[in-house]
């Protein structure tokens, strides 16, 4: 990978369990030892206990920087709570989304607009105090790299930090399942834009990245890999709804699970996870579609 090559310790995975049945083995924060110690995607409000209750066990006493690859509530909705507990850490985000940190109202409504009850499970925002928000693009620490890689949010950043890259859902949700390979599933919510997806995703390919932590779910050796058949599953997305843009995206969703291979995994998942996963496929369907739609225009 081209970014910073100094020696980082190994990131250290958090899990974190919202109460919603079929999330157990969902959402995560990465903690990087340091130093600097940084935090990336602290996860949802109503799982802040648990992630204080590890990084205590952890024996960590300070954080320098939270890393927020998106400001998606399973992703960042804690970050209010978690920045009020930890003083001394600056929270890094896109520019986009300084303004929505600072005050999350239109944030928390647009959540709980697209979501539904899976915001309230999430739990709501607090606002971060503005004098602790550093845009992306104006943060370069040593050892730290941020990549504005717009797709999966139009506020989405990857962070290279050492040898490590953080691609956040670039390349969308990734399980291992063991003897029956990868599950991939593209992570392409509405609004979505196809075009600023695979720009990002050349991005990070250039880099060559060999370990990548993916946000849903672990780390993986091959980056360059992933990302390059992630692209392809994408492009194959795309030459299929061409086929019939006019289908709604609730008709679309079993084809879509007997063509793609990357998606055949789903059976492997306990029923409350194959739940989920059928939730947001439809969600990602959803903004397919409407950027097809948009094309059409």
């Amino acid at each position: 990978m081209n970014a910073p090559r100094a020696a980082t310790p190994d990131p250290i995975r958090i899990p974190l369990v919202p109460p919603q049945p079929g999330f157990e083995d969902f959402i995560s924060a990465w903690l990087v030892p340091g130093p600097p110690a940084c935090l990336v995607d602290p996860g949802p409000a109503t799982t802040v206990e648990a992630l204080f209750a590890a990084l205590s066990g952890l024996g960590v006493r300070r954080i320098d920087y939270c890393l927020l690859t998106h400001i998606h509530l399973d992703h960042a909705g804690g970050i209010g709570r978690v920045a009020r507990r930890l003083p001394e850490a600056q929270v890094v985000c896109h520019p986009k989304a300084v303004a929505h940190l600072a005050d999350p109202a239109r944030l928390w409504e647009g959540s709980r607009k697209v979501l539904g009850a899976l915001a309230d499970v999430y739990g709501p925002v607090e606002a971060v105090p503005a004098e602790r928000l550093i845009p992306a693009d104006r943060f370069a620490p040593e050892g730290i790299a941020p990549l504005l890689t717009p797709g999966h949010a139009p506020h989405h950043v990857s962070f290279a930090v050492g040898e490590v890259l953080f691609a956040g859902e670039a390349c969308g949700v990734v399980f291992d399942l063991g003897a029956r390979g990868l599950y991939m599933r593209p992570a392409t919510p509405p609004v979505f834009a196809l075009d600023r997806a695979l720009e990002s995703l050349e991005r990070l390919i250039a880099l060559r990245p060999g370990r990548m932590v993916v946000g849903h779910s672990g780390l993986y050796e091959d980056g360059a890999g992933l990302l390059r058949r992630h692209r392809e599953q994408l492009l194959a997305w795309e030459r299929l709804v061409a086929q019939d843009p006019g289908r709604p995206a609730a008709a679309w969703a079993e084809e879509i699970l007997g063509r793609d291979p990357l998606l055949s995994g789903l059976a492997a998942f306990s029923p409350a996870a194959q739940e989920r996963e059928r939730y947001f496929l439809g969600n990602s369907l959803a903004g397919f579609l409407g950027w097809a739609a948009s094309r059409r225009g």
